[in-house]
């Protein structure tokens, strides 16, 4: 029965985890459209904002308990990875280059994931995962050099941080998940940001809004829903039930999607080398799920 239970909760795991996925690969076409017409650290900010106040009517209608005092330490650091530091970075680096080139870096991010589980989570992988996790990032590097990072070597260095920090958030808040619950955990976080976020929404205001086109609102109202908050109700969940670093390995079909999006609505190229690139690294997922 309960080798069925654990099964199960791995099965749920990986299905939320997917979902999560499949919210978060629209972030990242989302944030090109709005930055082209918002400053990015507004849009940082603002996001954060919406979403924090949106976090504050949920837990109030549901009328959650507060975080302990032990829970505060890692909710500031999933604070700093995901409402902050992730946002932030990636919209500073969709300055300097095409979505379809940074949604390729998303292919890092399992592997960054990983490592966190491991220092964070308690989680030990057998050597055959690393080896999978290891072949799907060196893919992503080798398209990067491919590129020439002398074009928009600005732009890599913002994504690889972004990567860094979103795996720390990440790897934080699914440990966290376990004890606190999954979208509390995301939403006690957006909670804790919203005081500076709030302050600096004020200070960053733009002169006008009269400019501002639909399209670039819709970039603004989507990372704000569904990137900053409803992604990460079935994220966290699906890494507390499965793993963080299994489920995690599901990041690697995010540049699938988002490169699928860049070329339908964004209308951006995207030539036989991504494809190949990410097809490659899709199929590392496999193996990975299979020795995680």
């Amino acid at each position: 029965m309960k080798q069925e239970n654990r099964q199960a909760s791995k099965t749920a795991g990986w299905f939320n985890g997917f979902l999560g996925v499949l919210i978060f690969s629209g972030s990242l076409p989302a944030t090109r459209v709005a930055v082209l017409e918002f400053d990015p650290i507004f849009l940082t900010v603002a996001r954060a904002t919406i979403a924090g106040l949106l976090a504050l009517l949920v837990l109030l209608v549901f009328r959650q308990k507060r975080p302990t005092r032990p829970q505060l330490a890692p909710l500031f650091i999933v604070a700093i990875g995901v409402v902050l530091g992730f946002p932030l970075l990636t919209a500073l680096a969709l300055q300097h280059v095409t979505s379809a080139h940074s949604i390729v870096f998303i292919g890092l991010l399992p592997l960054a994931t990983a490592i966190f589980g491991v220092m964070r989570g308690g989680e030990h992988p057998r050597p055959a995962f690393w080896f999978f996790s290891v072949m799907g990032s060196m893919l992503v590097a080798g398209f990067a050099l491919s590129q020439g990072l002398s074009a928009s070597l600005t732009g890599d260095l913002l994504m690889l941080a972004a990567i860094i920090v979103c795996g720390l958030g990440y790897a934080e808040g699914a440990a966290l998940s376990r004890t606190l619950g999954g979208w509390q955990v995301i939403c006690w976080a957006l909670l804790l940001s919203l005081p500076a976020m709030l302050i600096l929404s004020l200070l960053t205001l733009p002169d006008t809004f009269a400019n501002i086109s639909w399209p670039a609102w819709t970039g603004l109202a989507y990372v704000s829903l569904f990137s900053m908050l409803i992604g990460f109700v079935f994220w966290y969940r699906g890494l507390a039930q499965g793993g963080i670093a299994a489920v995690g390995q599901l990041q690697l079909l995010q540049p699938f999607f988002g490169l699928a999006l860049a070329a339908t609505m964004l209308h951006e190229p995207v030539s036989m080398l991504m494809v190949g690139v990410t097809v490659a690294v899709i199929a590392c997922v496999a193996g990975s799920k299979r020795f995680a």
